[in-house]
């Protein structure tokens, strides 16, 4: 029931097609998702979709969104949490990230190729993150900006309860008793989509450098460790016909230094290889490809099939290719706001020896 009144909802208050835009358009509307790390989720959520008074009469004004959510699991984790992406002034400003509070529980499989029977362990943590960019210029025609600007982070994970005689509980782990990561660095923006939300054509490219992090007690004896991590997400999208999209992504991710587990490179999630558990496979570097063709099929419905593989790596082997992990599936969209083509996604992912199901709102990439 929960689930119909999100659609409903968004339906309803969602401006219709032709509507001229408005300038702020406010979605409250009771939550549910499930994804295997939480089970099903329930709570409140407000999403305000919104264009500054600033680009009145620019018709390529990029829509921005925040949403303020709060959700209580199966798995008894709290949430509380305001993602947002904003651009500002004809586009020429741009920045998301997010501010939260989490009290959670996770499954821990190891590190690397020290793989472990699944251990739980608990944790609270406030985060935030914020990348803040100004467009330099433009690439591949006026619709391609190139933006660059600064990043920051911050996330006291406080590691409350771990399993007894686990990996975790013998101290060997880095960040293993928890850890206080802050630091920030430098980033550069590519954005060529036609939509936000719902892409037919373009590209779009995150890559970032964050330079020597501090996670305080991260070490073996709670000593503050450092580490930088490189990174870069790259998505493209292609218009194969009138109702049918391939995308592609491509991501990777570098760390030199000692990161805590938590800020490793990972594998496994609602948007990296669905299929597997949130962090099923960490490691100091990733590589992964993975792909999706996105069909609409009738009026706001629509499919998708999807698969990728990706592979881990370390200070001795940059990528493990001749170890990699796969993950494949299909799924279900329901356009919810069919002015910013905003989908509500119902996806199930197959790995090795592992399954997920996953109810959320916007695309895997």
């Amino acid at each position: 029931m929960l689930l119909a009144l999100v659609l409903l909802g968004s339906s309803a208050l969602a401006p219709p097609d032709t509507a001229r835009p408005k300038r702020l358009a406010l979605i409250p509307v009771p939550l549910v998702y499930y994804t295997p790390e939480t089970r099903l989720a329930v709570g409140a959520a407000a999403t305000a979709t919104l264009r500054f008074r600033r680009d009145d009469g620019f018709a390529a004004a990029r829509p921005s969104q925040a949403t303020l959510a709060v959700a209580y699991t199966q798995n008894r984790q709290l949430l509380l949490y305001l993602p947002f992406q904003l651009f500002y002034d004809h586009n020429t400003y741009y920045a998301y990230g997010e501010a939260g509070y989490y009290r959670y529980t996770y499954y821990f499989y190891g590190l690397g190729r020290q793989e472990v029977p699944r251990e739980l362990y608990s944790v609270n943590f406030p985060r935030v993150r914020v990348n803040a960019f100004r467009r330099v210029g433009h690439l591949l025609g006026e619709r391609g900006q190139l933006y660059a600007g600064l990043r920051y982070q911050y996330e006291d994970y406080q590691v409350t309860r771990v399993a007894p005689g686990g990996l975790l509980a013998g101290g060997t782990v880095p960040g293993g008793r928890g850890s206080r990561l802050t630091g920030g660095g430098l980033g550069l923006f590519f954005d060529s989509r036609d939509n936000v939300f719902y892409p037919r054509k373009g590209v779009v490219a995150d890559v970032g450098a964050f330079l020597r992090n501090r996670a305080a007690g991260a070490g073996p004896a709670g000593e503050t460790t450092r580490f930088s991590r490189y990174v870069a997400d790259v998505a493209e999208y292609h218009v194969l016909g009138r109702r049918a999209v391939l995308a592609l992504n491509y991501a990777g991710s570098l760390i030199v230094g000692t990161a805590p587990f938590n800020a490793l490179s990972q594998l496994g999630g609602s948007r990296r290889l669905r299929g597997y558990y949130e962090a099923r496979y960490r490691d100091q570097n990733l590589a992964l490809v993975q792909s999706e063709l996105r069909l609409e099929v009738y009026k706001r419905l629509g499919a998708v099939v999807f698969g990728g593989v990706g592979a881990l790596g370390d200070q001795q082997t940059l990528l493990r290719l001749r170890d990699p992990k796969a993950a494949y599936g299909a799924g279900l969209r329901f356009t919810a706001n069919r002015r910013d083509h905003l989908n509500v996604r119902l996806d199930y992912g197959l790995g090795r020896q592992s399954t997920g199901f996953y109810l959320t709102v916007g695309e895997a990439f």
